[in-house]
């Protein structure tokens, strides 16, 4: 193991970066993670990285970037993707390189310092802990037409959607929350089992959509095909990318993976390229069948789809069950990576250490999990899906920008650190990452920048106020420095 190298040092005065060997090193990733053990396999992974992608996106946000896009919301599916590829990319061979569960705040931590980490957990609160929240609120939105296909009932509107959509307080959004953390408390590998269980009932469920949808397809639908132009598909790739938010949970796992440094890089390939065909086509029957405007600003689109093309509600029902089960994955998966992000932060000292104690008797993080389940069964309950879709997406492209630049940096600071992937066409494929991302955050609009800006500065407030004074690794360099002034005299 390399010793940290002097310019690598944090000091007073410069940023405090954390060399990759020692975050290793501390996470016990080339071991045992940390208390955590290794139960995940290649296949687990697979489904886990689908489990946590595969959801609202495409049963409930299809139908937003479709009114942005028309037909052409096809194009906008393989922009999101694009951008999607050059940057897993780039958390392939960071996952490779240090295959320890902070995923993005460890990789800025090793390479920008601790004050962009700790702006990267912040945005990685913001994808992984809202989305949650507004992956719940479409799963409400699901169950109800499930209800409505077998029982021909849907839940009182006061109980199942919040303020802003004419209700109360969303209760089944606040109960597949509470019933993942369930889950997750109970061990990995429970979790992984479920989450590979639910990754391949939804997908079959969609390949049953596109088979379905395209006995009806006509190219007629198809026509104009970009009718709101280059424009509508920049906007539509931006609420689109949502779709694809989840990947980047694959490194999470890394210290509860089998072999992470061949296996991380494996499984984000194979998931973002299955993940982009289904896109595309479903994407593609759906308006095929209907057109865009009976697509368009509907929730639960692809159950009316088939539906109608059926003549019967039963298809529609089992499309229901589909989306309600893959919804319920996209939670459990997401929630499991919040909690590994906030417990790589808390082992730096930069948030309470009640987020890394790990229970002896489950292995899981317990206290970590429910209370992640809390803080975010609130906005489940009273928020909009609306209202987090644009800041959720843009944070997530703000930490891929940095992922990216990330690969440059330790290719540079610490060319010795290598895993089994390397980013092809380097630098260019990282640039390129890094200038898609900017694109789709672009496409977000003004207002979206202004909330991202805000979000920022309460975030480098809270570092300044609570993590910069309580950072271990500055206290380890004061230590040290203090050791070896009373050695010195």
């Amino acid at each position: 193991m390399s010793p940290l190298r002097p310019s690598h040092r944090p000091s007073p005065s410069g940023p405090r970066v954390k060399n990759p060997h020692q975050l290793i090193a501390e996470s016990g990733a080339d071991l045992e993670g940390h208390g955590l053990k290794r139960t995940m396999g290649l296949f687990q992974l697979v489904c886990f990285g689908i489990g946590a992608v595969v959801g609202t996106g495409i049963f409930v946000g299809l139908s937003d970037s479709v009114a942005q896009a028309g037909p052409a919301v096809v194009l906008s599916f393989v922009l999101a993707a694009l951008t999607c590829v050059f940057t897993a990319f780039s958390f392939a061979e960071l996952g490779s390189a240090i295959p320890v569960s902070g995923s993005s705040y460890s990789f800025a931590y090793a390479t920008f310092g601790e004050r962009v980490a700790f702006l990267v957990g912040w945005c990685l609160l913001l994808e992984y802990g809202v989305s949650v929240s507004a992956v719940a609120v479409g799963w409400s939105q699901y169950v109800n037409e499930l209800l409505d296909s077998l029982i021909g009932r849907q839940l009182p509107a006061a109980l199942s959607a919040g303020p802003g959509d004419g209700g109360v307080v969303n209760l089944p959004a606040v109960l597949v929350i509470v019933l993942a953390a369930t889950l997750l408390v109970r061990g990995v590998r429970e979790s992984a089992g479920a989450t590979a269980a639910m990754a391949i009932l939804k997908i079959a469920i969609l390949v049953l959509f596109c088979v379905i949808a395209f006995t009806a397809f006509r190219h007629g639908n198809l026509v104009p095909f970009a009718a709101h132009g280059a424009g509508g598909i920049t906007a539509g790739a931006s609420l689109a990318f949502f779709s694809y938010i989840g990947f980047d949970a694959i490194t999470t796992a890394g210290e509860e993976v089998r072999n992470p440094r061949r296996n991380i890089p494996i499984a984000i390939m194979v998931c973002i390229g299955l993940v982009t065909l289904l896109y595309c086509a479903v994407a593609l029957a759906a308006i095929g069948a209907l057109g865009p405007d009976a697509v368009a600003d509907k929730p639960a689109a692809l159950s009316i789809v088939v539906d109608q093309v059926t003549g019967s509600s039963i298809g529609g029902g089992v499309i229901a069950f589909g989306a309600v089960v893959a919804i319920a994955s996209v939670v459990l998966a997401v929630m499991y990576g919040q909690t590994r992000i906030l417990m790589a932060m808390s082992r730096d000292g930069l948030i309470p250490r009640v987020f890394e104690r790990v229970s002896a008797r489950t292995a899981t993080p317990v206290a970590n999990t429910w209370i992640v389940a809390v803080v975010f069964a609130v906005p489940a309950a009273f928020s909009s899906l609306d209202v987090v879709v644009n800041l959720t997406t843009i944070g997530t492209l703000g930490t891929m920008v940095v992922v990216n630049l990330a690969v440059i940096m330790l290719r540079r600071r610490n060319p010795e650190v290598r895993g089994s992937f390397r980013v092809p066409l380097y630098p260019l494929s990282p640039l390129l990452g890094v200038g898609f991302c900017l694109y789709l955050m672009y496409g977000t609009g003004w207002a979206t920048w202004l909330q991202y800006a805000v979000f920022l500065i309460v975030g480098a407030t809270l570092y300044a106020c609570y993590g910069r004074s309580r950072s271990r690794l500055a206290a380890s360099a004061a230590e040290k420095a203090g050791t070896a002034g009373t050695s010195g005299r």
